[in-house]
């Protein structure tokens, strides 16, 4: 089955999932950043998570946190079973969301233009309960890579065929492989860097304001605007600039 991770729910955007089948020169994700007057800035992290799953969102949080312009924090989770979006930061969830074909979702909300509002990370432990998936290497690359999203990075490579790039920002069909898939690597530090070179006049970091925000079945995601044999990405418009991207890769 090879599934890549992911699955990017964004609300309101972040990043929108471009399928390609060569590492990317660049891979940002459609230009979407959280707005912030300095750097480094800090990202919270609400943990929604079973005991199984907070060590995955922990290493996930200090490797991000290597970037030189963002930190990332966990805190206590403020969602709901349906891990609906917390303005100004991610909340991060598991649960059994049944056989409806997506191992992981990233979102990120966009109130208006290219800045991300608020993200969500959902892992579905209807698979992850399964042999194929209950690993602690897939575990690793599908928080890391679902993580990586809510700050507007892409994949590197989706072409899961491709040997490993040795970052989780990467399709695999073996996430320890000759080269492991676990972590970021420097090319996702310096697409951080180069994403966050600009400061903007507001935050949106930890700012309170209504998000946008989309279920977890494929019904309420909107227009499919790209796909390929293993992930899809759609489109839903709340109109007023507001939309919600979902980043969705397909186990199976």
């Amino acid at each position: 089955m090879r599934m890549k991770l992911l699955a990017a729910a964004l609300t309101a955007a972040a990043a929108t999932l471009t399928f390609t089948t060569s590492a990317q020169a660049s891979h940002s994700w459609g230009g979407y950043h959280w707005a912030r007057t300095s750097n480094p800035f800090t990202l919270q992290l609400g943990d929604n998570l079973s005991s199984g799953w907070k060590s995955y969102l922990s290493t996930a949080s200090s490797d991000w946190s290597s970037s030189s312009v963002l930190d990332t924090t966990i805190v206590t989770g403020q969602s709901n079973n349906s891990c609906r979006a917390t303005s100004g930061r991610v909340e991060v969830c598991n649960r059994t969301y049944g056989n409806n074909g997506w191992l992981g979702l990233a979102s990120i909300s966009l109130s208006s233009g290219t800045h991300i509002s608020s993200g969500t990370v959902k892992v579905n432990d209807t698979y992850f309960n399964t042999s194929t998936y209950n690993t602690p290497s897939w575990r690793t690359m599908v928080m890391c890579q679902e993580v990586g999203h809510t700050f507007g990075l892409d994949h590197q490579d989706t072409n899961q065929t491709n040997a490993n790039l040795g970052t989780c920002m990467d399709y695999t069909n073996n996430p320890d492989g000759p080269l492991s898939n676990l972590h970021p690597n420097s090319h996702d530090y310096d697409e951080l860097s180069t994403i966050y070179s600009h400061l903007d006049s507001t935050s949106t970091v930890g700012q309170s304001a209504a998000v946008p925000t989309v279920g977890n079945s494929k019904a309420s995601w909107g227009k499919r605007v790209a796909h390929s044999s293993h992930g899809d990405t759609f489109v839903r418009d709340f109109g007023k600039g507001d939309k919600v991207i979902t980043f969705v890769i397909w186990a199976s």
